[in-house]
């Protein structure tokens, strides 16, 4: 089993800056993809970026050139900069982890981030 805790979420004015923190703890694979989803009400939840143990990135459109995924091997934490947010980045967003060789993946609880004036 692996613990994800999530960290960093709330309410933030249009234009402002969250980052948002996962660690993964437990049974930790040798290699694994973290990433972040988010899901707004009423809607689909949906790929907001991911980053592999060799550090290569995705990216949904719509964050590109605004947000930033990184991550502290040593600590096996994932961590996301969101900059020139906007009012429908508005969700609760989900830390991933999942192998990406066995059909294995695990959710964080979910953060709550707000962009609103």
């Amino acid at each position: 089993q692996v613990q994800l805790v999530e960290s960093g979420g709330g309410l933030v004015q249009p234009g402002g800056s969250l980052r948002l923190s996962c660690a993964a703890s437990g049974s930790i694979f040798s290699i694994y993809v973290m990433g972040w989803y988010r899901q707004a009400p009423g809607k689909q939840r949906e790929l907001v970026a991911t980053i592999n143990t060799g550090g290569s990135t995705n990216y949904a459109d719509s964050v590109k050139d605004r947000f930033t995924i990184s991550r502290d091997n040593a600590k096996n934490t994932v961590y996301l900069q969101m900059n020139s947010l906007k009012p429908e980045d508005t969700a609760v967003y989900y830390c991933n982890y999942r192998s990406p060789i066995l059909p294995i993946a695990y959710w964080g609880q979910g953060t709550q981030v707000t962009v609103s004036s």
